[in-house]
């Protein structure tokens, strides 16, 4: 089926691209380069591949970026020891703990150690809460991506009605709040959502963000609706594939990201926004 003359692709890396030279100008004009710190813990292949993205895209963009290494075998304490030390750092305005953190390290007070005015994750719960409040704060890299590449398809967003597939800290709540406040009508579905064919095809924005490969079929699509596809999932002959079944869903769909390609570049050009953002906010 040829989709190239059906759903528009929207192109992440494309919009990434732009952002990052517009970050890198800003950069540019500051007195000072803003620092951001990447705390690895283990050796997942994955988070290396994309902790050094992150490094080469911040570099390049001006920021100082360093990457903190740590072996699995650190434990909590020593682990939110390193955070404190980089919270009393001047020179840090950004920090990222890389998730998921191996067992038997929990995810959740690490989040909470760090210093809600560095966290370019913004998955702290002052930040978190901030989001669901409507209040400026450091909002989640990957949602932030997400609606920058609704804004660039030109999608009217007020009174639109959005599917957000998925209801996870990292991406699925955040979504749902930062649509809910640019005045869109949203349902968060989720595994246990009765008849959810049925709920996605009442979206005319539908946002996957579940983990399962092409769990989302075509003739779940509404006629004309958009499609965002978060999902990155790793098959076994190494390739990726969103949660959406994209040759399927671009026959009907009006706009759809593909993976890869789509929100995966937006993730980490959000990453430095948000620490030149808090850079800003704790510099003046």
């Amino acid at each position: 089926m040829n989709t190239a003359s059906m759903a528009r692709i929207i192109d992440g890396k494309a919009v990434a691209a732009a952002l990052r030279a517009r970050i890198a100008a800003d950069v540019a004009t500051l007195s000072y380069r803003p620092g951001l710190t990447v705390v690895l813990v283990g050796e997942d292949p994955a988070s290396q591949v994309y902790v050094r993205s992150k490094d080469r895209a911040a570099q390049a963009a001006g920021i100082q970026a360093h990457t903190i290494r740590l072996p699995a075998s650190t434990s909590e304490a020593e682990l939110l020891a390193v955070i404190a030390g980089l919270n009393a750092d001047p020179a840090v305005d950004g920090i990222l703990v890389q998730l998921p953190l191996p067992a038997p390290l929990r995810a959740q007070p690490v989040i909470d150690a760090i210093d809600p005015a560095k966290d370019v994750d913004g998955l702290h719960p002052i930040n978190a809460g901030r989001l669901a409040n409507g209040l400026p704060g450091l909002v989640p890299c990957t949602p932030l991506g997400t609606m920058k590449l609704l804004a660039e398809a030109g999608v009217a967003l007020r009174g639109a009605r959005a599917l957000v597939l998925g209801r996870s800290v990292l991406v699925g709540r955040p979504v749902a709040a930062l649509l809910t406040n640019a005045d869109a009508t949203v349902t968060i579905a989720h595994s246990r959502t009765r008849d959810l064919a049925a709920e996605c095809r009442r979206a005319d924005i539908l946002v996957a963000a579940v983990g399962r490969a092409e769990m989302v079929r075509g003739d779940w699509i509404a006629p004309g609706a958009v499609v965002i596809d978060v999902g990155i999932n790793r098959l076994a002959d190494g390739s990726l594939m969103g949660d959406v079944a994209f040759a399927e869903a671009a026959a009907i769909a009006l706009a759809i990201t593909p993976v890869p390609g789509g929100v995966g570049p937006m993730t980490i050009a959000c990453l430095l926004e948000n620490t030149v953002t808090a850079a800003k906010a704790r510099r003046g």
